[in-house]
């Protein structure tokens, strides 16, 4: 039990959090920040934290906001960057990272979050947490800003697996669904296949195939299904949820993340260029504020890995204290939510159709 208290996190009616401490590329200060922060906006949560106890009990001391709210679990060894998930998994049991797990595990928190390796982390939550029944390869959902009423579409696979064959992606469309129902509130959520083109005769014959399987599952788990779509609609308003392989899921994520980036910078630039653009940029000011907080990938911070016996989240490695604070938030959420119980109700009522049959019954021509 940690230095400040025995079951200080999991006082009545409150959600509890286990939060790997260590991994992430600003440390544990950035970690302890971002749950003061959280723990300021929502007195119903509570936190269970995981790392070095000498490191992390001056850090969570010079916080009052989490005065009451952190049990402490000593874990000496850190899960790096570097490091490769197999040995890990064979060598983990000390790390913070294998300990938060076992915190979900056990029934003492409800959400792990993470900022560390990503690779470890999914292998070390598939065997700790293992799958849900009848789910054949878990994927992390991640949040896209897009132009719908709320905000942020869901992309997945964004990296948890590099493969996916039909089936997989017919299992990511329905957890994309239950996501975007429990952590959107949308009630029938559109669903979108990534494809080279819209056309139905198009892309490789899995994602023909997850097509047909798709669009027959759809009347059953209460989706609509949009059909193909490009990458031009990940910030769209087509769908809501775009499914795709781990492969090109990552490779969309991290260019966006880029393109970004990119525009930053020459936004930055071009207001520097003279005085006249830098007055320009004075009286642009609330307006560019308003654009930044809803491209801020700190704001969307947060992968959810669907398909586990348990809700992981991952957060982006270099996260600060508001990347942090918005995983937590987006962990509580789904807490609260009950989601994983949902979703592991809403994988067991949709179990696939024949391959060879479509939405309405009739063979595939």
């Amino acid at each position: 039990m940690g230095a400040l208290g025995d079951h200080t996190a999991g006082s009545a009616g409150r959600i509890t959090i286990s939060v790997d401490a260590m991994g992430g590329d600003q440390g544990p200060a950035a970690v302890v920040a971002g749950m003061a922060r959280s723990a300021v906006k929502n007195p119903d949560i509570g936190f269970i934290l995981h790392g070095p106890r000498d490191k992390l009990e001056p850090l969570v001391a010079r916080r009052r906001e989490l005065r009451g709210r952190v049990e402490i679990r000593d874990a000496r060894e850190v899960v790096s960057m570097d490091d490769k998930p197999a040995q890990i998994v064979r060598h983990g049991r000390d790390t913070s990272m294998w300990s938060a797990l076992e915190s979900v595990r056990a029934g003492e928190a409800s959400v792990c979050v993470s900022c560390g390796n990503t690779g470890a982390l999914m292998l070390m939550s598939v065997m700790r947490l293992r799958k849900l029944p009848g789910i054949y390869r878990p994927a992390i959902a991640v949040m896209w800003p897009s132009q719908n009423p709320q905000e942020h579409n869901i992309m997945l696979d964004g990296g948890a697996d590099i493969r996916a064959d039909a089936k997989d992606l017919m299992q990511y469309a329905l957890m994309g669904a239950s996501y975007a129902r429990n952590g959107f509130g949308l009630a029938r959520p559109r669903i979108g296949l990534l494809n080279v083109g819209t056309e139905e005769h198009k892309g490789r014959a899995e994602l023909r195939e997850a097509h047909d399987l798709i669009a027959a599952n759809a009347r059953i788990a209460d989706f609509e299904f949009v059909g193909f779509v490009e990458g031009r609609d990940l910030p769209g308003t087509v769908c809501d949820v775009i499914v795709t392989d781990g492969f090109t899921g990552n490779v969309a994520l991290k260019t966006g993340e880029g393109i970004a980036k990119l525009i930053a910078d020459l936004l930055r630039e071009a207001f520097n260029y003279s005085p006249l653009s830098r007055l320009a940029a004075l009286l642009a000011y609330t307006s560019l504020q308003r654009m930044k907080k809803r491209v801020d990938p700190r704001r969307a911070n947060g992968g959810v890995f669907l398909g586990l016996n348990g809700t992981v989240v991952k957060s982006h490695g270099a996260a600060d204290a508001t990347g942090v604070s918005s995983a937590i938030k987006l962990a509580f959420e789904l807490a609260q939510s009950r989601f994983t119980e949902r979703l592991a109700a809403r994988v067991a009522a949709a179990a696939p159709l024949d391959e060879d049959t479509t939405a309405e019954g009739a063979p595939r021509t």
